[in-house]
């Protein structure tokens, strides 16, 4: 199978972008990845309730910076020895009289055990400065989000193909090409974050409920000997909505508290996300292989699959085969039950072939819409294509084309592949 590279970037020092498309070109061949049948159109998603109480409704929309990208880099993390916070813009610190309800020690207790597995543990640097920051309106990557070093990667880049999705395959009165990507302003960028989180924490919570936790200034709870404060989780305000409209425009009204600078939107998204899913469901999704969602790693940490997959496909599911299966010691392992609208795509040097349980089933592979999450030797981007019919039908895989966002600083547009 042949593969042109029509533009690239080049950069000795970043993630070489000609070893990556050499990479995808030994995929077990793509037109296997191709190959499954369609599973049928999509689900529609029931409505809510409508919200019991009433927020406000002015949109403070997020200042647009330039000067708060890191270096992405694999598995690297913040090396910063500090504990605490960094400091926090007043745009980003809503006030307790909008209304939700504050979070309790035990709902921080338990959300610090479901996350670290511990009440010890804290977000290390490079996941506090995470955010959700896009590209220049009306540029050739206006459509993808900047993304710093560090375990909060695989979140942001999990979002980034949600907003593929919207941007190429739901905006009305917009053809999905490539080129409808890079005439994006600042407003639709704004709107499509918006649309991308809700929908993510409206899937998380079975299509009947989403929590958002926002920042306040008052502190609801104090440190004891098996909880320690960070002066972060303790302020949280949580809302909950019965309507994924509902939550989007709320979403949406306080969106800077999400993609300022300062704002720690990534780790708000997090939690957000573990709440909407709630932890009784969080428990019946993991199984003995995970009891908990991020792993240390050179002074940080990583996000296990079942956030990623949480993410994909709305269930914490630890494994990325299809379905239940048993491990080694016959325990049940948790995998995906249903094809996902995007899907995920993993290769690495540690990966065997051989290994049933590693390897990526055609729940997530061949998804209902073509974009994928690539997990390549952990540096996570994104493929896609704007052919909606790539994998419904057979016809469309003689010729077509690919696109690659892996984030790197050097990357100025995306890598179009044609696969022949």
């Amino acid at each position: 199978m042949d593969m042109k590279v029509l533009d690239q970037e080049q950069s000795s020092q970043e993630l070489d972008l000609e070893e990556i498309t050499r990479k995808i070109s030994f995929l077990d061949k793509w037109r296997e990845i191709f190959s499954y049948p369609s599973l049928g159109a999509n689900n529609t998603t029931p409505q809510g309730q409508h919200l019991a109480q009433n927020h406000e409704d002015n949109h403070l929309s997020a200042d647009e910076t330039e000067d708060g990208t890191g270096i992405p880099q694999p598995k690297g993390q913040g090396h910063m020895p500090s504990n605490s916070f960094c400091s926090i813009p007043k745009p980003s610190i809503i006030s307790s009289k909008v209304g939700g309800f504050p979070i309790s020690l035990a709902m921080a207790t338990k959300l610090r055990q479901n996350l670290f597995g511990n009440t010890t543990h804290l977000f290390s640097y490079d996941w506090k400065r995470a955010y959700f920051k896009f590209h220049k309106p009306f540029s050739d990557l206006a459509f993808a989000l900047e993304m710093g070093k560090g375990g909060a990667r695989g979140i942001q880049m999990a979002v980034q193909v949600f907003i593929i999705k919207y941007l190429l395959f739901t905006r009305k009165g917009k053809d999905g090409n490539i080129h409808s990507l890079n005439e994006i302003s600042k407003k639709e960028q704004e709107q499509v974050l918006a649309k991308a989180l809700a929908g993510i924490l409206w899937a998380a919570g079975a299509a009947q409920k989403a929590t958002i936790c926002l920042l306040t200034k008052d502190t609801c709870v104090d440190s004891t000997p098996d909880y320690s404060r960070d002066d972060f989780t303790e302020r949280l305000q949580l809302f909950e909505f019965l309507e994924k409209d509902a939550t989007e425009k709320f979403i949406y009204d306080h969106l800077q508290c999400f993609s300022e600078e300062g704002c720690h939107g990534v780790i708000l998204f997090l939690y957000s996300l573990l709440f909407s899913r709630t932890f009784e469901r969080l428990q019946k999704d993991l199984d003995v292989s995970t009891t908990h969602l991020l792993q240390p790693n050179v002074g940080g940490f990583l996000c296990r699959q079942a956030v990623l997959n949480m993410i994909l496909t709305g269930r914490a599911s630890p494994n990325v085969f299809n379905g239940c299966q048993n491990g080694s010691s016959q325990e049940v392992l948790h995998g995906v039950l249903a094809r996902s609208e995007v899907g995920y795509l993993r290769w690495g040097k540690d990966t065997s072939e051989g290994d049933r349980l590693s390897q990526v089933g055609s729940m997530l592979k061949t998804p209902k819409l073509p974009i994928w999450l690539c997990n390549i030797n952990g540096n996570y981007s994104a493929l896609f294509s704007t052919n909606m019919q790539l994998l419904s039908d057979w016809k469309m895989e003689r010729l077509f084309d690919l696109y690659f966002y892996s984030s790197q600083p050097s990357q100025k547009k995306p890598v179009h592949l044609t696969i022949d």
